[in-house]
């Protein structure tokens, strides 16, 4: 892997292994990591993000056909110390963590222990009271539940907890008739599916994760943060502004007065999302220890490379994910306008993981699979391409953020040749 500071590999560098820092801010960062020889398209876009696009620190990591040949970090992973990002800087994934549930859910279903097909019922019985009984998994994991909020306040306190949330699922009786229609099941996602794997394992989906793909992988990402940290964690900044747009303004009304939207980000009034005033609260080392499956997973880019990678090829090891598995994933399960009314911006979803959504998230193309995160975080596969790739921020973007995109647009012309 050549060095960034080659100025063939890094043409838009302003200097040897330098960026410029946001606008507004005259320190310059050093610019770490490198690439390969032909992909100086993905550095020089990883630069453009911080000269013209907000960035504050980042990562972006690519493996193609199990070989890393892009791993690049730079700025700053906390402004309120002017702490530098390092290679093993890990940040919260947010929305991220819904890939790595559907990924133990496909380790399940190949070891027989799991048919997505199967009513949620099947596996945790007590999730059929109040006309849930033929609920399957997946439409759990597929969005069409109709389970995106919940009656019940919670607080923080019971959220981190878990089985005061899995009382209230219990309790819940579904929104809409399950199937007819999808609404992003922002925060409830993580438990539905994450019950079902703890009563198949008998594990919490984090503990599972470590043992089932985290530690076998020596992957730095967690559902559930040790304490104390192994890596250094980012500082997240709350979102840029929006851009100013049709799509944009309809997106803030209907997150304003839609009481299901609101509800599904807060748990109900449990944390303010994605930020209260300036505070991104998933900042709190509360929620990040805990285990909010849906949203609060923690990693570094490497790592979320790396396991995506694993999905698709060998990386010093056999695939993670079948053949069998690819091809159901990459079915479209959810597609088209949300029953909430916000807007379509092409979000396209498989059993669990989200799937190529032009114009939003383009990916690399019909055979990729994955994830986006609030604020900017992306990470997915592809087959066809034989590529993991993934990229996380600290500075959270609005509505039309187009940093993830353009790397792998920029990827995606490297790749075609």
């Amino acid at each position: 892997m050549r060095s960034t500071g080659v100025a063939a590999t890094c043409r838009a560098a302003p200097g040897p292994g330098i960026v410029t820092g946001r606008a507004g801010r005259a320190a310059e960062m050093p610019l770490g990591g490198g690439v390969d020889e032909g992909f100086g398209g993905v550095a020089d876009t990883f630069i453009e993000n911080f000269r013209a696009r907000g960035d504050l620190g980042a990562a972006c990591t690519v493996y193609v056909d199990g070989r890393k040949v892009v791993d690049l970090w730079a700025g700053t992973a906390d402004a309120r110390t002017e702490r530098p990002w390092e290679a093993e800087t890990a940040a919260v994934i947010f929305s991220c963590s819904k890939g790595l549930l559907a990924t133990c859910a496909y380790l399940l279903v190949q070891e027989d222990r799991l048919d997505p097909d199967a009513p949620i019922s099947r596996y945790w019985p007590e999730f059929g009271a109040h006309g849930k009984a033929e609920i399957t998994v997946r439409q759990a994991l597929s969005h069409r539940a109709g389970l995106a909020a919940l009656d019940r306040d919670l607080t923080l306190g019971e959220v981190v907890a878990w089985d005061p949330v899995i009382a209230a699922i219990e309790a819940q009786a579904p929104l809409w008739k399950p199937g007819t229609g999808h609404l992003y099941h922002a925060m409830t996602y993580g438990w539905l599916v994450g019950e079902v794997i703890r009563r198949i394992t008998g594990l919490t989906p984090g503990v599972y994760f470590r043992r089932a793909i985290g530690d076998p992988l020596d992957l730095h990402t967690w559902i559930g943060l040790p304490d104390p940290p192994p890596v250094p964690i980012a500082f997240m900044e709350p979102p840029l502004p929006d851009e100013d747009s049709d799509a944009a303004r309809g997106s803030a009304r209907i997150g304003a007065e839609n009481r299901i939207v609101q509800r599904s980000l807060t748990l109900g009034g449990a944390f303010a999302f994605p930020a209260q005033g300036r505070y991104v609260t998933f900042n709190d080392p509360a929620i990040q220890r805990a285990e909010v499956p849906a949203a609060n997973g923690i990693s570094t880019a490497r790592a979320l490379a790396r396991l995506y990678a694993s999905c698709v090829s060998e990386v010093d090891g056999p695939r993670l994910l079948s053949a069998r598995s690819v091809e159901d994933a990459l079915v479209e399960r959810s597609a088209g306008p949300q029953l909430s009314g916000m807007p379509d911006d092409g979000a396209r979803w498989g059993t669990g993981f989200q799937l190529a959504s032009p114009p939003s998230q383009p990916m690399l193309g019909p055979r990729s699979f994955g994830h986006a995160g609030a604020g900017g975080q992306l990470a997915f596969a592809d087959d066809e391409y034989g590529v993991g790739f993934a990229y996380l921020g600290n500075q959270m973007g609005g509505y039309g953020d187009a940093r993830a995109k353009l790397l792998t647009l920029a990827l995606r012309s490297i790749l075609r040749g």
